[in-house]
């Protein structure tokens, strides 16, 4: 008698099955990961979408630092008040030396910084150049910054935007270093805040640190030659000057020779 033979199909799944198990029990090897941002694996990978847009990303630029003033030094830089919206640059050519050249810069928007709006001007100042210990009767300017509060003249207010003080008292004569007439030195004029008292007449001879450091240092109108102390600039200059300094900007005027605003 002939016993019936299983069908082949039969016979191959359970024999199938058990391969499956004994080769899924007897491996020793996990399965290995792409790593993120293999080619064609993870956030970053150069087959993601997001690769294009990180790739074409421009890199961050730093905001730029406000402009400053050319010349001056940290130490100049810092004596300039935070407020301080107008600065006055008298820069001599030399410490010995009495020409100079002036610009008034202005800082609108303190994320710009300081650009120049006037000059530059040719200027003078005191005979003997600068130095930073004035003293009376020294025909040195004294190097430094300085508020500018007060205005005045001989001749009525061009349109000054100081206070502004007319006076006969502003008249002067006489002849400067080189025999040039001093006439019209003072027509228009602003007061250096140096041992000076603030909110009154240039003409007011308070003085702060004694009368042996002399004082009445002013921007004046330009006679062709050297100063006492002061600082001159053309007459032209002075008027525009007066129109322009602001109280409300709280101007100040940097001064000294070249070396010494750079510091």
């Amino acid at each position: 008698m002939s016993v019936p033979r299983r069908p082949p199909a039969l016979l191959a799944a359970p024999l199938l099955a058990l391969a499956l198990m004994l080769a899924g029990c007897s491996s020793d090897t996990a399965p290995v990961k792409s790593p993120v941002g293999a080619p064609g694996q993870g956030a970053a990978g150069p087959q993601s979408d997001a690769a294009p847009a990180l790739r074409a990303s421009p890199a961050t630029s730093p905001a730029p630092r406000p402009a400053e003033i050319p010349g001056l030094g940290p130490e100049t830089r810092a004596a300039i008040p935070a407020g301080a919206r107008q600065a006055f640059v008298v820069t001599g050519e030399e410490a010995d030396a009495n020409q100079s050249s002036a610009v008034l810069y202005s800082r609108e928007d303190t994320a710009q910084g300081w650009r120049p709006v006037a000059g530059p001007w040719p200027a003078h100042n005191g005979m003997e150049g600068w130095t930073d210990h004035h003293v009376a009767g020294d025909l040195r300017s004294p190097t430094g910054v300085y508020p500018l509060t007060d205005a005045g003249g001989r001749l009525p207010d061009p349109g000054a935007l100081l206070p502004y003080d007319e006076h006969p008292r502003f008249a002067v004569d006489g002849e400067g270093f080189f025999g040039e007439p001093l006439e019209g030195s003072f027509d228009y004029v602003v007061a250096i805040n140096y041992n000076r008292t603030a909110g009154v007449s240039p003409l007011d001879r308070t003085r702060p640190l004694g009368l042996g450091r002399g004082g009445g240092i002013w921007v004046h109108v330009d006679h062709g030659g050297p100063t006492q102390g002061c600082v001159s600039v053309p007459e032209k200059h002075m008027v525009e000057l007066l129109r322009t300094l602001d109280p409300a900007k709280k101007p100040v005027i940097v001064m000294g020779d070249a070396e010494s605003l750079g510091r």
